[in-house]
């Protein structure tokens, strides 16, 4: 049923739900929660605690993605401000890389299914009307089942890239909130830094 397109259909399907499934749990096992962590680290920066704030970060570096980006900034403070921003943003581009990984394959399944589904219903109008036009006895049955036959191509591809495009959509939004939530704590911990830095300094001084 569908004609030869219905076999690209069933790899495509299967390659846009398995790549669905891995991109959800890759996601969901990397914790993209940043509240909490940033919440630990700017209490110790806040007493000057900067070993306590690393210390927070490596406990919640294998639970959490953005205590990776954070511990990288920690590690670099002492050489400056905008070498721990550059730090951070180059690890969270391999974070932000990796979360995203797929993603293109997604927009593709999305725009390649539909255009075989719609070839492949063309094939098969093509294929009924040479049946209807050499069968002796032409009647309803025939025109309606062929017409069914290549309509299903198109049918079944526009249902792979409605997923496709959906599932994108919403992991994009996922990762775009995770890197623009990550952006902001990023610069909060530096502030945090410099203001704490500047603080045992007056009271050195003092």
């Amino acid at each position: 049923m569908g004609g030869w397109a219905m076999w690209p259909l069933m790899v495509f399907s299967v390659a846009t739900v398995s790549l669905i499934i891995e991109r959800f749990i890759y996601i969901l096992f990397h914790d993209l929660t940043v509240d909490d962590i940033e919440e630990s680290i700017l209490e110790k920066l806040d007493c000057g605690d900067l070993k306590g704030a690393a210390l927070i970060c490596t406990s919640y570096q294998k639970r959490k993605t953005g205590a990776s980006i954070f511990l990288a900034g920690l590690k670099v403070s002492s050489l400056g401000e905008s070498r721990m921003e550059s730090v951070m943003e180059a690890v969270a581009g391999e974070k932000i890389g990796s979360l995203e990984n797929g993603f293109n394959l997604l927009i593709a399944l999305g725009s390649i299914a539909p255009i075989t589904g719609f070839l492949g219903t063309v094939s098969g109008m093509i294929n009924a009307f040479r049946s209807i036009a050499e069968a002796a006895d032409v009647n309803a049955q025939l025109v309606a089942g062929g017409i069914f036959e290549a309509l299903i191509t198109t049918a079944f591809g526009l249902v792979i890239a409605i997923a496709a495009i959906t599932a994108y959509n919403i992991f994009a939004h996922v990762v775009d909130k995770f890197a623009a939530r990550i952006e902001k704590a990023g610069s909060e911990i530096v502030t945090r830094l410099l203001l704490s830095a500047k603080k045992t300094d007056h009271a050195y001084n003092d």
